[in-house]
């Protein structure tokens, strides 16, 4: 079973949990967090190596959570152009593509071999969408997408695993191409999220963002940080709000918290 709530305040820590975290300030050498950032890229593609489409669950859920992927239509039957930003392997990108006949979808990833994935997909088809490969800090949307020509830009789970000094470039490179009073649909780990809490020490790169054993991170989000990074480059901000689960294996009493950020911003 499962409970979920959102709102606006964060999670509670226990005693245990704050304790735990409090004494984990060690942070991972300069030296590392360097060669982190410049292997990132290779990290993220020896994960798609290792798991190949089979480590996300398709996305069945992304139309439930996100109404405006229908809402944003102005009239019944237009056809949407959406952009899927850190598409991974598809697993949003082709339930989308089944629901609804009247989208076409940009995806792109920062893995070459998860965007290969996407291409042998059987339900992959060129008049449809169009995928490319893309580091989303540096490479320019426009060389592949219109100017202000998107009606939606999903970032599910995608601005995470960026370092934080770079995360305003990926909002600044999304706006380009999003059509003004359009939307970004935003969803990701929310601080205290359990995964956060299970890191070993020594996996601390800075506050709130720690590495994984094969070489992947993952910051996890404030509502506050979230803001001021999204006003900082132009947008409003609609909804901004904590997602609290938590998922509860009866068999082994155990309750693990998830905590995700699910928020909406618009573009003037």
């Amino acid at each position: 079973g499962a409970f979920q709530k959102k709102g606006h305040s964060a999670r509670i820590l226990s005693p245990e949990e704050a304790e735990r975290l409090a004494k984990d300030q060690v942070l991972v050498s300069e030296f590392k967090q360097l060669r982190l950032e410049k292997e990132a890229q290779k990290n993220w593609d020896l994960f798609y190596k290792r798991n190949s489409t089979n480590f996300f669950k398709d996305r069945h859920w992304t139309t439930r959570e996100f109404q405006e992927l229908k809402a944003c239509r102005e009239f019944a039957d237009q056809k949407l152009t959406i952009l899927e930003a850190g598409c991974g392997v598809g697993n949003c990108l082709f339930p989308l593509l089944e629901e609804d006949l009247n989208i076409f979808v940009y995806a792109c990833d920062f893995s070459p071999r998860a965007v290969e994935y996407v291409k042998k997909n059987a339900l992959y088809s060129a008049e449809r969408c169009k995928v490319f490969q893309c580091d989303l800090t540096k490479d320019d949307l426009l060389e592949n997408i219109p100017a202000d020509s998107v009606d939606v830009v999903t970032l599910i789970f995608v601005l995470s695993a960026i370092h934080p000094d770079k995360m305003h470039l990926v909002l600044k490179n999304i706006y380009k191409v999003l059509k003004p009073g359009k939307c970004v649909l935003f969803r990701d780990y929310g601080l205290y999220d359990h995964a956060m809490l299970r890191f070993k020490s020594g996996s601390k790169l800075g506050e709130n963002f720690y590495v994984r054993q094969d070489g992947t991170r993952s910051y996890f989000f404030t509502k506050e940080f979230l803001s001021q990074l999204f006003e900082a480059e132009g947008y409003g901000q609609v909804v901004n709000e904590y997602v609290q689960r938590e998922t509860v294996n009866r068999k082994e009493d155990l309750r693990v918290p998830r905590v995700f950020l699910q928020s909406k911003f618009q573009k003037p």
